[in-house]
């Protein structure tokens, strides 16, 4: 920077000026915004730019854009929405398809109890949970980004779903229904769980119309995880009707954990012994292979399908024993071939289903997009959090039309699918493969499975939401203030229910942000004897502080909700309190005498954005310096920050020569004015 203008050589070290020029070297004059624009930008595109008004610049945006519709930006545009043109060209066919085929096959096996089982946790017929593992997951499979999520149901989603539907379409209080009677029940119930996937569905179409993939965010990591344990929980209760065998009503709303544990303590003497035993048998089966899954994860060459070979032992027994006719075991029964006609869901229907589908769409696209999130990451490859909204909402608003209940990435599937060696997207198709033979040909095979069996499957599928338990010491270590995001959403979800849970998740998880930002404190600054480093007071002792100059620094957005803070803060450190002005506070010895203060450098690199009261509060600052008769300079403002404070009227209080683009620049300065005012001796604290 030697060429600039006033460009000079700083003395040795140990004489006054090494404050402006530490180390020997050879330093600029300062440089203020104005200066700098004109050096290395634009100042009068600049200057336009902050005189223009905003909506007029998005005016001017929104007429370029019919520009774009050309042939290339038709093509770009086409790229985008149909990621498989951009992957499929560079797919690796030797490398790769051997480990899609195997992971695809693998977790289309899964899907196919696991989507029963996860239906009648959705209240509906064992079959709609096949459809809902086929179409979601091959929509998915043409406009998803994430190479290696795996869609279909997700305990969490049909936890919410079955609530919502047993709430709209109650079971009749006798509970005795004919065939016919029963049927009829099934299909609103199905209508309802339809219905409830189209307007959830919409709603993420909605949102990515509106680019609102940035959404996602707000679901912190501790409110999805607890979510998740606490819905865990929700789930092992709900089944244990179907492990004792007792016909019970499904519990909902507000307290259902607790309801339906009293109901089955009470109903406890009429419980099924022939039930419990396959229930108990089957859980010994499944939970320890479960966990040799887990714990020879890279020894296995494909994990072992614990689900379907419990199944098919389950099947062979209750044929072979007629165990549903000797004991009244509930089974499946008949699973319809090939898919349902399409229609529309009951539109009537979606101005009460609303309330219940904005949480399912949040927490559908919020689990969905952490996960593709968490091995995007890990294999080093990015998603985009827009085309994620378009590819689950298609997905749920599409399947809807075949009875299908609301979906999205699952958490034991994506793991699954991961250590058998998928690669791509391609994999959700040799799953839907599997999937489509059971819809078509095998469905027979199934006629005489005990729904138990499905419950315990239900309940295994939740080892690994209740295993995030364990990240509670850690967490605690890391961030105490997340540990009681963690625990104030999964008491909530686990007392009060899934959705209502979520909601107080989510504005606690914000409010600890607001007060996180209302509880900072503003630092004095000094400088680090021989460098050119300034740093809080408070970090050390062997920091310089000129008497008569302040650098402060406010590390927070300045806002409506801060302002006070900003205010009190910025008083107490100048002595700018109401009862008149009083002498500045000071971070060295007690035994330092006060000078009186003259200059004050306000560090703006920690405020990420201020709005229209902040903005004032700084006008305000700036007006109050100049009437006690101290120099306020601002330095390292941000475009947006210093665009907001010129729109409030700053520069009717200061001059754009009081504007710098560091606190380097702005302390030089503010050394220069000083020794303008008279010789001052530098104190040094040690």
């Amino acid at each position: 920077m030697s060429g600039l203008p006033g460009a000079r050589t700083c003395p040795g070290l140990g004489e006054a000026s090494d404050l402006k020029f530490p180390l020997g070297a050879k330093f600029r004059e300062p440089l203020t915004e104005a200066r700098f624009q004109q050096l290395f930008g634009d100042a009068e595109q600049e200057s336009e730019l902050l005189s223009e008004p905003r909506w007029s610049r998005l005016c001017r945006q929104w007429r370029r854009r019919p520009g774009a519709c050309s042939r290339p930006g038709a093509w770009r545009l086409l790229l985008a929405r149909l990621p498989p043109l951009r992957w499929l060209p560079h797919y690796r066919w030797r490398a790769w398809l051997l480990g899609d085929a195997v992971a695809g096959v693998t977790v289309g096996i899964v899907h196919v109890p696991q989507g029963m089982a996860f239906a009648l946790l959705t209240s509906v017929p064992p079959v709609f949970g096949l459809y809902t593992s086929f179409f979601p997951v091959l929509i998915y499979t043409l406009l998803g980004t994430g190479r290696h999520l795996s869609t279909g149901t997700f305990a969490v989603l049909s936890l919410m779903t079955g609530s919502a539907v047993e709430r709209l379409v109650p079971e009749p209080l006798g509970g005795n229904l004919s065939g016919i009677e029963r049927e009829e029940l099934d299909a609103q119930r199905v209508g309802a769980a339809a219905a409830l996937a189209f307007g959830s569905g919409a709603l993420m179409l909605g949102m990515f119309a509106l680019q609102l993939g940035v959404l996602s965010t707000f679901l912190s990591e501790p409110v999805v995880k607890a979510l998740t344990s606490g819905a865990a929980l929700h789930v092992l209760v709900s089944q244990l009707p179907s492990l004792l065998g007792l016909p019970l009503p499904r519990q909902i709303g507000c307290f259902a954990l607790f309801k339906t544990l009293a109901a089955v303590l009470t109903a406890l003497p009429r419980s099924s012994p022939a039930e419990l035993t396959i229930s108990a048998l089957s859980l010994a089966l499944l939970v320890p292979v479960k966990e040799l899954n887990v714990r020879f994860r890279d020894k296995l060459p494909t994990p072992i399908p614990g689900e379907i070979v419990m199944v098919l032992l389950a099947s062979v027994l209750c044929f072979t024993s007629s165990l549903d006719t000797r004991y009244n075991i509930q089974i499946v029964g008949l699973l319809p071939g090939g898919f349902p006609q399409p229609h529309l869901p009951n539109l009537a229907e979606l101005p009460r289903i609303l309330v219940d589908s904005l949480p399912i769409a949040l927490v559908a696209f919020a689990v969905s997009a952490s996960l593709a999130s968490i091995y995007a990451d890990k294999y080093s490859y990015t998603i985009d959090s827009n085309q994620e909204l378009l590819a689950h909402g298609v997905s749920n608003l599409i399947s809807s039309l075949f009875s299908c209940f609301p979906n999205s990435a699952t958490l034991a599937t994506t793991s699954l699918l991961v250590d058998a060696g998928g690669n791509t997207q391609l994999a959700g198709l040799f799953s839907c493969i599997v999937v489509l033979s059971v819809l078509l040909w095998l469905g027979p095979f199934f006629y005489y499975l005990p729904k138990a069996v499905l419950a315990c499957i239900n309940i295994s599928s939740m080892r690994q939401m209740f295993f995030q338990m364990q990240e509670l010491p850690q967490l605690w270590r890391i961030s105490r203030m997340d540990f009681v995001v963690w625990v104030v959403t999964w008491v909530a979800v686990v007392i009060l229910s899934v959705d209502i849970g979520l909601a107080i998740g989510v504005v606690f998880s914000m409010m600890t942000v607001i007060c996180r930002t209302q509880r900072v404190q503003c630092l004095a600054l000094g400088l680090a004897e021989g460098t050119e480093l300034y740093r809080p007071l408070r970090e050390s002792h062997k920091l310089l502080k000129v008497p008569g100059l302040c650098i402060l620094r406010y590390p927070a957005p300045l806002y409506f909700g801060t302002r006070g803070q900003f205010r009190r803060t910025l008083e107490w450190h100048l002595g700018l309190g109401e009862g008149g002005k009083e002498a500045p506070k000071t971070d060295g010895p007690p035994n330092a005498v006060a000078e009186p203060l003259r200059v004050v450098v306000l560090d703006c690199s920690g405020l990420t954005f201020a709005d229209a009261a902040g903005a004032r509060e700084v006008v305000q600052l700036a007006g109050r310096c100049r009437d006690a008769g101290i120099h306020l300079l601002l330095a390292q403002c941000n475009a947006s920050v210093l665009g907001t404070l010129t729109q409030a009227g700053l520069l009717n209080r200061v001059t754009p020569e009081q504007l710098f683009v560091s606190v380097q620049d702005a302390a030089a300065h503010a050394l220069e004015r000083l020794e303008t005012m008279g010789p001052k001796t530098c104190t040094v604290w040690v």
